[in-house]
């Protein structure tokens, strides 16, 4: 497996996209400004995907991260988000953010996992968002956790 960006006129995966953001409206508002990768396997089949946008002066955050259906469990997911945390390291960004739905099980342990730590909740963030109710692991998606990771030593000292 590779992970890179788009090749010039390469379209995004719009499958893969709207697993993790079912407004498209939403993802293309961060994807004319976001660093985009791609997981591609040997056979070039794309396997996920994950999009960084920066925040502010010093923060970075990730606002999709998907893998195809058939290649979850695999590692994908973990693999993307370390890449995910090894350019924002590389762009000297101090800390990375996400967020995710109350739903999201899996994604709050993988990203537990990984380093990030909860800093919040935005509470009906879903519902004021999107206009079709959200169903993930038989939950109504209703709030984001938002988490947060400290890339630098002088921002886990603030922290």
């Amino acid at each position: 497996m590779e992970i890179r960006g788009l090749t010039p006129g390469e379209q995004p995966p719009w499958d893969l996209l709207l697993l993790a953001d079912p407004s498209r409206d939403m993802a293309s508002q961060y994807l004319e400004e976001g660093l985009f990768y791609i997981a591609v396997s040997d056979a070039s089949e794309t396997l996920g995907v994950i999009v960084l946008l920066p925040v502010g002066g010093h923060s970075i955050e990730i606002k999709n991260l998907a893998v195809a259906e058939p290649a979850q469990g695999k590692g994908i997911g973990k693999s993307l988000l370390a890449h995910g945390i090894q350019v924002a390291r590389k762009k000297a960004y101090k800390t990375i953010e996400i967020g995710t739905g109350n739903s999201s099980i899996n994604q709050l342990a993988l990203y537990q996992k990984a380093g990030f730590r909860i800093i919040g909740i935005l509470h009906d963030y879903f519902l004021k968002n999107y206009p079709e109710p959200i169903y993930e692991n038989g939950i109504q998606c209703r709030d984001m956790i938002r988490l947060t990771m400290c890339l630098s030593n002088e921002t886990k000292e603030k922290l």
